[in-house]
């Protein structure tokens, strides 16, 4: 895996933190040339520096919040200035607020699928079409296990990873022609500052503390996959079998959700 992505360039959002940042670090231990998308600039300038000493060249940084479509906009103006190609796009800019749907206010929900949904889809759109003209790239959208088992408290979060799924498996089938591949990565919870918003109280962290995924793990199997034909990656493996349990056996899936898995 050595230099394995010298020369490659790998654009990621959500790269200050989580699963973006542990992305970014994979990936300049390859190699990668590096292209840095999150709200935070101060954040995203770190990242930057120690991604840039790990891989020995560039780390570029486009400050930018993704639910808003004009500073995508502006970003991706900046970032073909820099770059004279895109191998990997690395969707991981998402958060979650676990809240009973009823008591969730509208506007919580509009950004969210604004930036779980929308802004990935608009950033996508005009990444694939510049991978359209190379006639290669790949595309890996995180999306989540909740966007295919339900879980109470979850309603509009899971309906934006379903919708993440939906589209990946949509576009997936419309890019293959240019030789452009689509992956979903769905992980279970992770450890990461995303529960620090989806869930203020600790206690669904506490409850599926055994099923917690290290962010590290995660990014090395996504980056271990850049190129490869793979539809999804699913984890843990416990809650890629259950999943598919569910939906082999929806009824039951219901009874088991509300008594095991809705503890938030």
């Amino acid at each position: 895996m050595v230099e394995s992505l010298r020369d490659k360039v790998v654009v990621v959002t959500g790269a200050s933190s989580g699963i973006g940042k542990a992305v970014v670090m994979q990936a300049a231990e390859r190699g990668a040339t590096l292209v840095l998308l999150a709200r935070n600039k101060a954040k995203l300038e770190e990242v930057a520096a120690e991604a840039s000493a790990v891989s020995g060249t560039d780390a570029f940084i486009l400050p930018t919040d993704i639910s808003k479509a004009d500073e995508i906009d502006h970003s991706f103006a900046k970032l073909i200035t820099k770059v004279k190609r895109i191998d990997v796009l690395v969707n991981a800019a998402g958060f979650g607020d676990f809240e009973d749907f009823l008591s969730t206010e509208p506007k919580v929900i509009t950004d969210m699928f604004q930036t779980n949904v929308l802004g990935l889809m608009y950033l996508t759109r005009l990444v694939a079409r510049v991978m359209i003209d190379q006639q290669d790239g790949h595309v890996i959208n995180i999306a989540s296990m909740a966007g295919k088992m339900p879980t109470v408290k979850s309603a509009a979060y899971s309906a934006s990873k379903a919708a993440v799924i939906s589209f990946s498996d949509v576009l997936r089938l419309e890019l293959k022609p240019f030789n452009i591949h689509v992956m979903t990565v769905n992980p279970g919870p992770v450890y990461t500052n995303f529960f620090d918003i989806a869930d203020k109280s600790g206690e669904y962290v506490d409850n599926v503390e055994w099923l917690m995924l290290d962010p590290d793990d995660v990014a090395a199997k996504i980056v271990a996959n850049f190129d490869s034909r793979r539809r999804e990656l699913n984890l843990p493996l416990i809650l890629a079998i259950a999943a598919k349990f569910y939906h082999l056996f929806p009824s039951i899936g219901d009874y088991l959700s509300l008594k095991f898995a809705s503890e938030k």
